[in-house]
Formats: structure tokens, C-alpha cells, sequence
């Protein structure tokens, strides 16, 4: 019944040896609680999966933008030959003008393009944000579409538009190679500033330095701008030690924890040699961007204070020249036939246009001088 206490329970335990029966009591076994210790939430939180929306948003903006830039180009009504022209006013300039399948560079002025002129002469520094965001054609728009990443990637770029508007200003400039720059720079420094935390970090260190080694050799070559992937390594390399600074394991450790566990020593969030490399590369950031805009700004040209710099660009060689000379060319209208002679080489072409802007005829004159 339930009014009646329940009897005690013994359990018997019988051990059998050499014919002897024997019985021991033994006593009611007490059941031993433990209580089940559930994660905190913020170690939860620290794993919880998210969804990169930056990266996939800038990619859609840069084709986006190349989009408008060719619509905007409208090779069948500026140029008479274009490439692709069953794609329309889409179509691709000529590969004599441009070998990357893109605009020309007058509507790659007209959109943004870093243009040293302008932004010194009539104040347009916007140009410095805008020409990261245009391509020259659809190769280079591949090319740096493979990797992007977040705000190191947008100051990095800015940084690469400043030293290449600082030394390069008779030519315009567009493309995100800068920025991308930005992002070895910054794997670089995110690799020193967190080196205890890496297994092969002699491996890793020696692969980086070689990939950039190769990709900064390449802008020797002419019609690449090394001073933007310059720019953007020296800008993302300091980025790299106040923005991808990681804490040490110890830290970590304490904080997530078990609630009874005492360390003996409790271990600073990071070490003093972060700590050190975060300030100075602040400093030097804020302060090197500061003063190239300013120099900027006021018309200094780079080239006057350093007159080797300009190799870091290009190396003259049998092959090539680096100096590239403004086209200028004399044209004659008569009737709908226009006659072009380019300035520089002698080379003359008499193209048939009834009534051509000014767009189509200095359009004309880039294809006959280069």
C-alpha cells in the first residue's frame, strides 16, 4: 500500500569456493546525483556558422559597374570597327586599342578613372575611390574578381590610387590590382603578428614571400601599374597588424573555461609585440595617407623627390619603351569623309562620318597613333 513504508532492499552477493557456500550482505547502493554542465552561450556563440554577404556584394558591384561602363562606351557609334558587335552598344573596342576586351579609355575617364589632372586641377579626389571599381576590359575584371575581402580591401585600394596618382600622372589608371596587393600585404602581417599560433610557419612565410616577389616583378612591365600594387601591399601590410591581430591561446583558454577553474597566472589577451606593432602601424597609416593626399592635393609630383622611383614601374628594355606620349592628331572634314594624320608618327587615315563628335574623332586618333 502506499501508507506503508517501503522495506529495505539488500542485495546478496555469493561467492562459491572449494564447496563453501557463503552469504555477505551488502548494503543498499546510494545513487550519486551529478549535475550536467550545458555550454555557456558565448562558447556556443563562438561557433555559430554566419553568411559572408560583403564579399558577394562588392563582386556584383564591380560587374555591375563594367555593365554600365560598356553601355556607356557604345563602341558602333564611336568607333568604325569593334569586337563582338552582335552584342550591340555592348561591344568591345578594337584589341590595337584595347587588348583587354573592354571600354576606351575616354569612357573610362568619363566614368572615374584615376586621372592626376583632374583631381589636382579641377579637385575631383573622388577619383581616387571611383577608379577601383571600373575595369579596363573583361579579362582584368576576371582577374581581380577571384579574391576580395571586406574594408581591407577598399583602404588597401585607396592607398594603391595615391602612390600611383603621386608618380604616374600623365596616364589614367583604373582596376582593383591595388586593393588586391592590399590582401597579400595583409596576409603577410596577419602571418608576423600571429606567428605562434601557426604550425609550418617557416613553409608559409617563404610561399607568400615568393608569390609576391613574382606578382610586383611583373609590374616592370610597361602598361602595368606597380606604384598601385605598391600602394596597396604597403597599405594592406599595415592594415594586416591593427585589423587581423588575433588573441593567444592562453587567453582563450581562460575565458571559455569551466566556471570552477582557477589559473595560476591570468594571461594578457595579447602579447606585447602585437600590442607594439598595432600602434606603429596605426600611426604610420594615418599618418602616410594623410600626407599623401595633402601632397596630392597641392600638385606635388612624386617623381621630383625620387628620380629612380620611376623603375619601380617600368624597366626599359630592347623590347619596350616606357615613356607613353598623349596622342594628338589634326583632322579635316570634308563632307562625310574626315581625314586623320596623328601628330607623332606622320600616319594618316581618312575614315568615312557624317558629322563626328569630338569622342569619335580623339577615339580615332588613339587607334592611329599607337
Amino acid at each position: 500500500m502506499s501508507g506503508e513504508p517501503r522495506p529495505l532492499e539488500i542485495h546478496l552477493r555469493v561467492n562459491s569456493k572449494r564447496g563453501t557456500t557463503m552469504v555477505h550482505p551488502v548494503a543498499a547502493a546510494e545513487t550519486v546525483e551529478v549535475p550536467i554542465q550545458y555550454p555557456r552561450e558565448e562558447e556556443v556563440k563562438h561557433y555559430r556558422k554566419w553568411f559572408s554577404w560583403l564579399i558577394p556584394l562588392f563582386v556584383v558591384a564591380n560587374i555591375v559597374m563594367f555593365v554600365i561602363t560598356m553601355y556607356v562606351n557604345n563602341c558602333p557609334r564611336n568607333s568604325v570597327s569593334c569586337i563582338a558587335s552582335f552584342l550591340g552598344r555592348f561591344s568591345f573596342q578594337p584589341f590595337k586599342e584595347n587588348p583587354l576586351l573592354g571600354p576606351s579609355s575616354l569612357t573610362l575617364q568619363k566614368m572615374g578613372a584615376l586621372d592626376v589632372s583632374r583631381v589636382v586641377h579641377r579637385h575631383q579626389g573622388w577619383r581616387l575611390i571611383t577608379c577601383m571599381w571600373l575595369h579596363a576590359g573583361v579579362f582584368h575584371l576576371l582577374a581581380n574578381m577571384l579574391v576580395l575581402i571586406g574594408l581591407l580591401f577598399v583602404i588597401s585600394g585607396f592607398g594603391g590610387s595615391l602612390l600611383s596618382a603621386l608618380f604616374i600622372q600623365s596616364n589614367i589608371s583604373v582596376g582593383a590590382s591595388g586593393a588586391l596587393f592590399g590582401l597579400l600585404g595583409g596576409m603577410l602581417s596577419e602571418l608576423i603578428t600571429n606567428w605562434s599560433i601557426y604550425d609550418n610557419k617557416l613553409t608559409a612565410l617563404l610561399t607568400l614571400v615568393i608569390i609576391i616577389v613574382i606578382n610586383l616583378a611583373v609590374g616592370i612591365l610597361p602598361h602595368v601599374d606597380n606604384f598601385a600594387h605598391i600602394g596597396g601591399f604597403l597599405t594592406g601590410f599595415l592594415l594586416g597588424f591593427v585589423f587581423l591581430i588575433r588573441p593567444q591561446f592562453g587567453w582563450v583558454n581562460q575565458r571559455y573555461a569551466p566556471l570552477n577553474y582557477s589559473p595560476g597566472r591570468v594571461k594578457p589577451k595579447f602579447k606585447k609585440y602585437q600590442c607594439i606593432l598595432w600602434v606603429f602601424s596605426l600611426i604610420i597609416l594615418v599618418v602616410g595617407l594623410s600626407v599623401g593626399l595633402v601632397a596630392l592635393l597641392q600638385g606635388v609630383d612624386a617623381n621630383d623627390h625620387c628620380s629612380w622611383c620611376h623603375y619601380l614601374s617600368c624597366v626599359p628594355t630592347s623590347k619596350w619603351s616606357c615613356h607613353t606620349e598623349a596622342a594628338y592628331c589634326q583632322s579635316n572634314q570634308l563632307g562625310n569623309q574626315l581625314n586623320v594624320t596623328c601628330s607623332s608618327n606622320g600616319k594618316s587615315s581618312t575614315y568615312f562620318m557624317q558629322n563626328p563628335t569630338s569622342s569619335q574623332i580623339q577615339q580615332l586618333c588613339t587607334q592611329l597613333c599607337s
